[in-house]
């Protein structure tokens, strides 16, 4: 049987003793509140699944993500995105501990971020960073939660269809015109190779083999290394490039090709922002993915070696614009670009 005593200052300690397990005792304001709690882990003992909420009940999650930064993030290869995104997630939860950030706090927190106008992807992005939390502490740290992993009983928000955006009649000669010799030799790289902003940044001419027409890239978005083929188009505008003491490709940061595209951008007269009618550079990778199932033979999966992108099921929504053509193949037509 419980012990239930007042402490003084109208706090009530209920105390639990069980053989064969540890001594339970906790503090709570009223009576009531006391008993209840030992009610709860008696019957958790009876069953034989008590778990200590010591641990989870006194570590804040500001302590815990200052944790997670210390063990976790060295290995990561994006440490500064990682802290500044979980940084922001101190702001909302840090005063709480692991076990007061309920599913319901989490769900208020997804509907008050999607009010706001932030991106379904960013507040996934949101929840996938405490889930990693809560993961290292319960996996890694020992941490008992009896309640589980919060994001676990919190509905992602649905996403929007992905983006795809191509480039319209005019707009390659417009932005190529636009550019100075390296951008120009970028888009084209981009256009015919579906590279990623990151992995351009980070080419080195140690790496590029023009007479094998290949690329080799050790570290992509997804964690694997791919070597991508190059084109006709694409040899001609590696051999366009000159070469620099650094040893980099374009001698530029990710920061660097995103101004110089916007400049490009602004000078021939393309729209800018968020909208359906904007041009990114990464919607280059999407042209480029298109004209493979457009212009090519090569089939789903030598497409996927070399676009790197991680699933099937990612690159299933290009399958029709090959299906599309088949009328035309079955009426005798050549695939364009054979």
């Amino acid at each position: 049987m419980a012990t239930i005593r007042s402490r003084g200052n109208k706090q009530w300690q209920a105390m639990v003793r069980r053989h064969g397990w540890p001594d339970q005792s906790k503090t709570f304001n009223t009576k009531a509140e006391a008993e209840t709690w030992a009610r709860m882990v008696e019957g958790e003992m009876d069953r034989g699944v008590f778990v200590s909420r010591d641990e989870s009940e006194r570590m804040l999650f500001s302590e815990a993500v200052d944790q997670y930064i210390e063990r976790e993030v060295p290995r990561m290869k994006s440490q500064r995105n990682a802290i500044n995104n979980l940084r922001a997630l101190v702001r909302e939860f840090g005063k709480y501990s692991l076990a007061a950030i309920t599913p319901a706090r989490l769900s208020a927190y997804r509907d008050k971020r999607l009010a706001s106008g932030t991106s379904p992807q960013t507040v996934k992005h949101d929840l996938s960073w405490i889930q990693r939390v809560y993961k290292a502490a319960n996996m890694d740290w020992d941490i008992a939660l009896p309640m589980g992993i919060p994001t676990e009983r919190v509905r992602s928000p649905s996403l929007p269809q992905g983006r795809d955006r191509r480039l319209l009649p005019g707009e390659g000669g417009a932005l190529l015109g636009a550019a100075d010799l390296r951008l120009s030799c970028l888009i084209v790289l981009a256009i015919e190779t579906a590279m990623r902003r990151e992995e351009m940044a980070a080419m080195i001419w140690e790496h590029v083999d023009l007479r094998a027409r290949s690329i080799y890239l050790p570290k992509t978005k997804n964690g694997e290394e791919r070597t991508v083929p190059l084109s006709p188009a694409a040899l001609e505008a590696f051999s366009m490039l000159p070469r620099n003491l650094s040893g980099s490709v374009f001698g530029w940061t990710k920061d660097g090709i995103d101004s110089a595209w916007g400049r490009a951008r602004l000078a021939a007269g393309i729209p800018s922002g968020w909208g359906k009618d904007a041009l990114h550079l990464h919607d280059l990778r999407h042209e480029a993915t298109s004209r493979f199932f457009e212009h090519t033979d090569l089939d789903i999966m030598e497409i996927k070696a070399i676009t790197g992108h991680k699933s099937l099921q990612m690159l299933a929504r290009y399958t029709h614009l090959r299906t599309a053509r088949l009328a035309d193949r079955l009426a005798g037509a050549r695939r364009s670009g054979a």
